[in-house]
């Protein structure tokens, strides 16, 4: 069995959501509830890189998973929640893994976070499963991951928080940026996998070049946080 997550819902501790996005009817309080929540996550996935989200049904979820179809109707109303609870977890594991990037590596210079962004999303889409369909979500609904905004603008603003954070620069001067810079990759990067499922090399590294030369004259400067504050 695929394994997507804790068997507790990470979202609280990562990536914070408000109440109308959880796609979960109720939390898993007994550890055999989450267990049995995970088992969906995992069949989910592992069905997705089989038939895709079209050929996706509850019934194969639950089929796959082990559990009754009701069971699964305890926890979603229908696949769009399963997917979108994979989903999220997804951009928590994202979020974390870069976070922890940021925190193991030595970053001189902002197009030092990019690299990292890069390969960590990179990463992901060759080891995850179902990320490499799914991504963030636009292939169900581009406004998945929040109502609100669509999907790229989430990623862009969590970029955005942990960017500011490592280079001590304002939030409000990077969001527009890296919005921008997002939309660009995120176009590039589709059609280095629509051309090799593993990412055909030289559209990924002009995905890179193309990120680095738009935000090389609109990033401010910044001072990486583990350099003491000049005076």
């Amino acid at each position: 069995m695929v394994v997507v997550g804790k068997m507790v819902s990470e979202h609280d501790q990562g990536v914070a959501l408000p109440a109308e996005v959880a796609p979960l009817r109720r939390k898993p309080v007994q550890q055999r509830s989450a267990q049995r929540v995970e088992k969906m996550l995992s069949a989910c996935a592992e069905l997705i890189d089989e038939v895709g989200y079209d050929g996706l049904t509850t019934t194969l979820i639950a089929e796959r998973a082990g559990v009754a179809v009701g069971s699964l109707y305890q926890f979603f109303p229908d696949k769009r929640a399963v997917v979108q609870e994979l989903t999220l977890r997804n951009l928590d594991r994202f979020v974390r893994t870069v976070s922890a990037r940021f925190d193991q590596l030595e970053l001189a210079h902002w197009w030092d976070a990019v690299d990292a962004v890069f390969d960590v999303y990179l990463t992901m889409h060759r080891e995850v499963p179902a990320f490499s369909r799914l991504h963030f979500g636009d292939v169900v609904d581009l406004r998945l991951l929040d109502p609100s905004k669509d999907n790229n603008a989430v990623i862009a603003e969590k970029l955005t928080g942990l960017i500011a954070e490592e280079f001590r620069l304002d939030p409000a001067d990077l969001l527009l940026p890296l919005a921008v810079a997002v939309e660009a990759a995120d176009a590039v990067l589709h059609l280095a996998f629509r051309r090799d499922p593993a990412g055909e090399p030289t559209l990924l590294a002009e995905a890179k070049e193309l990120v680095r030369g738009y935000l090389s004259n609109r990033m401010p400067e910044g001072q990486p946080k583990d350099l003491p504050s000049p005076r």
